[in-house]
């Protein structure tokens, strides 16, 4: 089992090993992203700030930050993430637990998830879902035999996941708790532990969820108003019955870029977690399934890089491209799933596509490492290939 120990890249030769397909996707989502929250927000930011193109502005700067982000994550070695697995624990734990500090933690909506620092916030959540996954995966590598064979090596990662969930819960932030947990239980079964302690795990995630449900009134409340958002919908439901709405403009090719109606103040939150809402109102079927295609071609690939990690052994990469990929996966699916009435309202944002700071350079960190996996890996594979050849 080999360490994620890769000899610098040469700077001639980034461009050649970089994944293509991962990264014309990654910028496409962004693009779309720039432009529907350009859309989606005019008529709130000219509302809120006098401005039309406040939001927008301000994704643009939020854009150009997220691709330094990622240019600099690209950079960094990952056996810097392997040997400071603890340190990104300790990381992660102490902002989720500032974010709760009176004075410092800023209340928004009811939810005290931000740190404010100036004109923009932190979300520590974001920053703690790729941090405990990059300590997941150093840990999966250290402790494999342990974690297959022992009940202790199985539950130390679980002690670590239940105390983040305490805190995010605190905030409350049940979406990023389910995130975070999903990439976990992922990873975990992807390791090769047992399956009846996999579908032990599986039984007592399911049974929290149903109890952290039942312990907040206005999570009851969003799940009633779910099963019947039209019974429901000047009160629970009203959030879904405007996105339905807005799905059902949309049709087949949508209203055209710029021309939604459910964005003039009928659809809360239009710019962010519902965005994926009047891109398929302005864009039709087409459009949404468009998006759909290229959240699946990334996942996909991310997938692809962890499998390639785990033939050339590198087990850290492995599992970090997987955690990733889930990470991803999951909180897509579970916005465009929320838009669509698939499942109850969550603030989860569109990762790459919805406005915040916050996801979106996270989201670039994600993309930066997936990046720099695959060509760590290409760079091994062309040494190898050129051994041979100076042999002889």
């Amino acid at each position: 089992m080999t360490t994620a120990n890769t000899p610098a890249l040469p700077q001639v030769e980034i461009v050649k090993l970089l994944d293509g397909r991962l990264l014309l996707v990654a910028l496409t989502l962004m693009l779309v992203g720039l432009v529907m929250i350009a859309s989606a927000s005019i008529d709130v930011a000219d509302l809120r700030n006098d401005n039309p193109f406040h939001y927008v502005f301000r994704h643009g700067i939020f854009v150009c930050i997220a691709l330094c982000a990622g240019a600099i994550t690209y950079s960094v070695p990952l056996s810097w993430w392997q040997k400071s697995g603890w340190l990104l624990l300790a990381v992660s734990l102490l902002l989720l637990l500032a974010v709760l500090l009176p004075g410092i933690g800023k209340e928004v909506n009811g939810s005290t998830r931000w740190i404010g620092l100036g004109s923009i916030n932190l979300q520590p959540s974001e920053l703690a879902k790729l941090f405990l996954v990059a300590y997941l995966a150093g840990y999966l590598v250290r402790r494999h035999d342990e974690v297959l064979e022992s009940w202790w090596g199985f539950a130390k990662p679980m002690m670590v996941l239940g105390l983040a969930g305490v805190l995010l819960l605190s905030e409350p932030d049940l979406g990023a708790a389910v995130v975070i947990g999903t990439a976990f239980v992922g990873m975990m079964f992807l390791s090769g532990i047992k399956l009846g302690r996999f579908v032990l795990l599986l039984a007592l995630c399911a049974v929290l969820l149903v109890v952290l449900i039942q312990l907040q009134p206005y999570r009851l409340e969003r799940l009633v108003g779910y099963t019947d958002p039209w019974e429901h919908q000047f009160g629970a439901g009203y959030q879904l019955v405007q996105s339905l709405i807005a799905f059902g403009r949309g049709e087949w090719l949508g209203v055209g870029l710029g021309n939604s109606i459910q964005k003039q103040f009928y659809l809360p939150e239009a710019h962010t977690d519902f965005v994926y809402a009047i891109l398929a109102e302005e864009f039709g079927l087409l459009g949404s399934l468009f998006v759909i295609s290229l959240f699946t071609v990334l996942v996909w690939r991310a997938m692809q890089i962890g499998a390639m990690a785990t033939r050339a052994g590198d087990m850290f990469s492995a599992y970090f491209a997987y955690g990733i990929a889930i990470l991803m996966g999951v909180q897509a699916f579970i916005n465009m799933g929320v838009n669509m009435g698939l499942l109850p309202t969550k603030g989860l944002t569109l990762p790459l596509v919805s406005y915040g700071g916050s996801s979106l350079v996270v989201s670039c960190m994600s993309i930066g490492v997936l990046l720099r996996i695959h060509s760590d890996l290409r760079m091994r594979e062309s040494l190898a290939a050129d051994a041979p050849k100076e042999a002889k």
